[in-house]
């Protein structure tokens, strides 16, 4: 059973964080950084901070839903989106940062969940336009979100301050990654996605493209990222349960 509440995404999130921090899987990382974001939209619907509350609510479910459905689909050898199935397998790869799986993480549910899950909010009969503000707010709070866990992952990630300093400029996904690029292509993908009579192809299509973009977020064509990759990668703590503790944090 889905989540029908918020409270139950909290839960749902709650269960997956504890499998993986038993499992020592770097698939824990992700629902932490969601988990504080539902936190805060949830904090945001009680002070009445968005135009439409109940709505808001309906789209965080509908929302969480989509990471938690693909989540529970790979355990059960269901059939899930491809942008999903990148992140988890990345999850294998011993060799990736813990940025990298939170932008894996980032990448399939903004770039595809989020446009999707608007829509399906809003309804076919509904009015997209009245959701723009609302939906540029929850963008708003996943970004101070992923500025505040980035300070946080310089305590186990010592070197990881060099990626920014000499990536910058780079054409590369893993240093131009940018959530308001996110946001305003998940934007775009809700208008197409809302208003397409064949809502599978659009889904099909637009998953196809983000997957892509997960595999440039794990490899780096530049022999200098690649480097520095490793470089950091060599230095940063791999200790599953310590790095959950310190991304847990406030």
């Amino acid at each position: 059973m889905l989540p029908k509440t918020i409270d139950e995404v909290i839960s749902a999130l709650d269960s997956i964080i504890e499998k993986e921090c038993v499992n020592n899987s770097c698939m824990a990382y992700f629902p932490i950084l969601y988990r504080k974001v539902t936190i805060r939209i949830k904090e945001g619907i009680h002070n009445n901070e968005f135009e439409n509350n109940p709505r808001m609510e309906k789209l965080d479910v509908l929302f969480a839903n989509r990471y938690i459905d693909a989540y529970e689909s790979l355990g059960a050898n269901n059939s899930f989106t491809k942008s999903w199935k990148n992140a988890f397998e990345a999850a294998k790869n011993g060799k990736l940062l813990v940025m990298q799986h939170l932008l894996l993480g980032i990448n399939a549910h903004i770039n595809l969940d989020l446009g999707i899950a608007v829509a399906q909010t809003v309804g076919d009969d509904g009015e997209l336009m009245d959701f723009e503000n609302d939906f540029n707010k929850i963008n708003a709070i996943l970004g101070s979100m992923i500025a505040n866990v980035e300070s946080k992952i310089i305590s186990v990630s010592p070197l990881f301050g060099l990626l920014d300093k000499f990536g910058k400029g780079r054409e590369d996904k893993l240093v131009s990654f940018s959530i308001n690029i996110a946001r305003d292509g998940a934007w775009l993908f809700a208008n197409q996605y809302h208003i397409s009579p064949n809502k599978i192809d659009e889904l099909n299509s637009r998953d196809t493209i983000i997957a892509i973009l997960a595999e440039k977020l794990i490899t780096q064509k530049s022999w200098v990222l690649k480097y520095l990759v490793k470089t950091i990668y060599f230095f940063e703590n791999k200790n599953v349960s310590q790095i959950v503790a310190v991304l847990k944090k406030d």
